[in-house]
């Protein structure tokens, strides 16, 4: 599937590594629906990337919302062939701190935001990409999941988050398998430490701490570098079913 034929949704795409891939969609060739909650970033992202881009208000954890916006973006689009989920939180919670046990809520707000909102894209671009014509290798679309290396080495605090993002490289092979009738692939990204607004907010002093932790490159990953892979993905029909790290060789500490 080429990237310059994409008509893409990128949940979280108005900002860090979603907006990132869709500049590399927009740039090829291709077109962009940018589902997020922020307006103001939607809105500036859109008059970045232009007239291929159009930005959709979505709550990734309301159901009806996400169908609502996947068949707008339909309307805008013409069709889907490629799905992004980037949309997430990361709010760190100690199982059981000094303040007491997690509330359960806290747990939950994570599951539905994180893993129910990439099921729920991904599953309502899925039906849309079941009424593609296949291309010439069979393919109607691509589902990219993001999930997190808390997935495999999650650390203090990161009990919810971890959770959320194991669930995510537990769907990846069920998924892909289901969907191969249909000629859709499924392949999740579990990034390490990448230069996303949460981190750049941080003081330099700590960005290039936490950059430092990962053995080679010694610093943060960039946005764009995560879009190269999404790119590669698209564009690679024999990447299937699979959940990739990028992350520089890092693996967690416990803290």
């Amino acid at each position: 599937m080429l990237i310059a034929e994409s008509r893409a949704v990128i949940s979280g795409g108005a900002s860090g590594l979603g907006l990132a891939v869709a500049r590399r969609i927009v740039s090829a060739g291709g077109e962009v629906a940018l589902l997020d909650v922020n307006e103001a970033q939607g809105a500036a992202a859109v008059a970045e990337l232009g007239k291929r881009a159009v930005y959709i208000a979505t709550d990734v954890s309301d159901e009806s919302a996400v169908d609502a916006a996947i068949n707008r973006a339909l309307e805008h689009l013409g069709s889907i062939t490629v799905a992004v989920t980037c949309a997430g939180i990361a709010t760190p919670a100690r199982f059981v701190g000094k303040q007491g046990a997690m509330p359960g809520s806290v747990f939950r707000r994570m599951l539905e935001i994180n893993l129910t909102g990439t099921l729920l894209v991904s599953k309502a671009a899925a039906v849309a990409m079941q009424r593609n014509a296949p291309n010439a290798t069979g393919e109607r679309g691509v589902i990219i999941m993001t999930a997190s290396v808390a997935a495999f080495d999650g650390q203090i605090g990161q009990v919810a988050y971890a959770a959320s993002k194991g669930g995510i490289v537990a769907m990846t092979l069920p998924m892909a398998r289901e969907m191969a009738a249909s000629g859709i692939r499924v392949v999740t990204i579990a990034p390490g430490l990448f230069a996303t607004p949460m981190l750049k907010g941080l003081p330099q002093a700590v960005q290039d701490s936490l950059g430092q932790q990962t053995p080679f490159p010694p610093r943060l990953g960039e946005p764009d570098e995560f879009a190269a892979l999404a790119g590669q993905i698209i564009e690679n029909p024999m990447l299937n079913g699979e959940t990739i790290r990028l992350d520089g060789a890092i693996r967690m500490q416990a803290r």
